[in-house]
């Protein structure tokens, strides 16, 4: 819980909340109230889950009046001004189990809490009269109707008709959109239609786009609240909604995240676990389980599903949602490949990554390893092989293996690492050639391959044997003079130097191609190079490429964004890679458990409440960048810390 004597409002406008509902949709905004992104908002609905987000309610103004005084909850940033400054009444901020914000003015006390209704667009807000005299609420829903990308402005095509039927709102924004429904468990309602012009969004600012948003008032809904007495605002696409009971569902929702269980006695890997549950969803499009990648604005990716999930989902003995998720995939492989990305609706998937397919095979060993559950890898098995099939004799993109028994991808104008940025038709970070964590995850493939085939009876000799020859030929070509990896060798076999973090996965994956005396070398050189208590550094600050600070606007920040910036997911892969070395001593254990501080203070206190950023400057990183909460990040710390358990 956050406390506030003097309320200090850069540090409530820095500090974000954000709550799902598993298809895709959330609410959030920043502790003092003020929407500081586009992405922020009471009801962010998905409507073809978990995609095709539209942010619908902004926010709710909220007022007060009690024996002639009349103050606001509410704070908005417009140009040059804050009003009005309801942050300067707001004593403190609870996160669990759901955001809590408690406001007081001399004897007059309101506590006001958000939550989401589990697959359904319905955010409900709880008003609670906490003080010891009553007083009216005034509230004053402001409105928009876009995608969670663009910004909203004031234009005659908006009409945002009000229908009144009892205690329920109907509007509709045009009359081709789907409606909003409104509904408020006492008081009246009055129209009164209105424009709020320029909220200003900090955060857009910052990251060099546009910034200035407008909102529809439909008008006020008021009510009396007596000191104990609670009232309720719920906003959502379900008509069916309108008929519900806002205190049950509460209830109902407590329940359910008190049951997010996971055996261990650190606190913050319990919290890691339940923080983790935001990312779960289901896709409509397959019926089944996914991952969306991060909030506040990626989809579920291929890549980051598989790699987010070995901690999320199976570490946390979530056997149904693991094949769940696995089958979502699995029935989109095409040419031996998985999805990189599902778009909205109406869009095929995208295969434009060479590591996600890899990692299918390291969370389908994770979940054999901690499920023994033979019978789902025999119903799957015959896809691994087509898998390998295609990657031996190639398949898009020009991935193959070469002659040299090295996995090989790539074509000019395409990304298929996770070094992906593109900037204007420019890869920034291309890596053609033969990536040094591509062909660690290609051994390990092979290694596992040959496992679970053994324990199927089947003969996987030749696949055998073709995982001798790629770890010879990994430790002759990827192993530097000075004891590190080689990043990427190019198509002319020339070896890039540069100390970046991807040579850790040979170390941190289950299946090492290295000597330990070797793995121990890379270790010491990413360590010196590489490590911050946040996460890696993506490339060497000695690099004449090296980028410290991630700012500025898209071209600019992703110039930047493999350059240097640490990310956070890859904490969780040296924390491995160094149990991994250290042969998990308790004292290895104790070290990584140790040095998880960083980011167990960032998770309770910075940022996102409760989350973990998707990156931090590589110069000196504290303040998280990117996205406030991001799978693989959470995900990563979570499995290394159970392993350190």
């Amino acid at each position: 819980m956050f406390t506030f004597a003097t309320p200090d409002l850069q540090f409530l406008l820095s500090r974000e909340w954000i709550v799902t509902n598993g298809i895709g949709g959330y609410a959030s905004s920043s502790i003092s109230g003020a929407n500081t992104r586009r992405y922020h908002g009471l009801l962010v609905a998905s409507f073809h889950p978990p995609t095709d987000r539209r942010v619908l309610v902004s926010k709710v103004e909220e007022q007060i009046e009690s024996d002639g005084q009349v103050f606001s909850l509410s704070s908005n940033v417009y140009p040059g001004v804050i009003h009005p400054q309801g942050y300067q009444w707001l004593t403190s901020f609870e996160r669990d189990p759901f955001p809590k914000t408690y406001f007081q003015k001399e004897n007059i006390g309101i506590a006001k809490t958000v939550f989401m209704r589990h697959g359904s667009n319905t955010t409900v807000v709880e008003y609670e009269n906490t003080g010891l005299q009553k007083f009216q609420l005034q509230l004053n829903p402001l409105l928009v109707h876009r995608d969670y990308h663009h910004l909203f402005h004031e234009s005659p095509i908006w009409k945002f008709l009000a229908t009144e039927q009892g205690k329920t709102i109907e509007v509709v924004a045009q009359h081709h959109l789907p409606s909003l429904w409104i509904h408020y468990s006492k008081g009246k309602f009055q129209s009164q239609p209105d424009w709020y012009r320029n909220f200003q969004y900090e955060r857009e600012k910052e990251r060099g786009l546009d910034y200035a948003e407008d909102a529809k008032s439909i008008g006020l809904l008021t009510c009396n609240l007596l000191p104990g007495d609670k009232m309720y605002l719920v906003l959502s696409t379900e008509q069916n909604d309108m008929t519900g009971n806002p205190a049950t569902w509460k209830k109902q929702e407590e329940k359910r995240k008190e049951n997010i269980l996971i055996d261990s006695t650190n606190s913050f890997v319990r919290d890691l676990y339940k923080s983790g549950n935001q990312f779960l969803v289901q896709r409509q499009s397959s019926g089944g389980s996914t991952i969306i990648a991060g909030y506040h604005w990626f989809t579920d990716w291929g890549r980051d599903t598989m790699i987010a999930m070995r901690g999320l989902v199976i570490a946390g003995g979530s056997k149904r949602i693991s094949e769940s998720i696995f089958e979502t995939f699995l029935s989109n492989i095409d040419n031996g490949m998985i999805p990189n990305r599902f778009p909205d609706q109406g869009e095929q998937p995208e295969y434009n990554t060479i590591d996600g397919t890899l990692w299918l095979f390291v969370a389908l060993y994770e979940y054999f390893q901690k499920f023994q559950d033979l019978g789902f890898i025999k119903r799957i098995f015959p896809k691994l092989s087509e898998i390998l099939t295609f990657h031996f004799e190639g398949t898009r993109f020009n991935i193959h293996v070469n002659d040299d028994d090295l996995l090989y991808g790539g074509e000019a104008g395409t990304q298929l690492t996770w070094m992906d940025a593109k900037v204007d038709g420019h890869v920034v970070t291309p890596r053609i050639g033969c990536p040094v964590e591509i062909n660690a995850l290609w051994y390990n493939a092979l290694a596992i391959y040959t496992e679970l085939g053994t324990l199927l009876d089947h003969d996987v000799s030749a696949i055998n044997k073709r995982k001798k020859e790629t770890g010879k030929a990994f430790r002759e070509n990827f192993i530097h003079k000075k004891g590190y990896l080689y990043d990427v060798i190019d198509p002319d076999g020339e070896k890039d130097d540069a100390i970046r973090p991807n040579q850790i996965y040979a170390i941190s994956l289950p299946f090492s191609p290295l000597t330990r005396k070797e793995s121990k070398k890379v270790l010491e050189v990413v360590e010196k190079h590489l490590y911050t208590p946040y996460g890696l550094r993506s490339l060497s600050q000695k690099d004449p490429d090296f980028k410290a600070i991630y700012s500025g606007d898209p071209w600019t920040r992703d110039h930047a964004y493999h350059q240097g910036t640490v990310w956070s997911h890859l904490w969780g892969e040296y924390a491995i890679a160094y149990l991994q070395v250290h042969q998990y001593s308790a004292a290895a254990k104790h070290f990584i458990r140790i040095q998880s501080g960083t980011l167990e203070e960032h998770f309770y206190h910075r940022d996102g409440i409760n989350c973990i950023s998707e990156i931090f400057d590589g110069g000196r990183p504290n303040e998280g960048k990117g996205c406030i909460q991001q799978a693989w990040s959470v995900g990563m710390t979570l499995l290394a810390l159970l392993k350190a358990e």
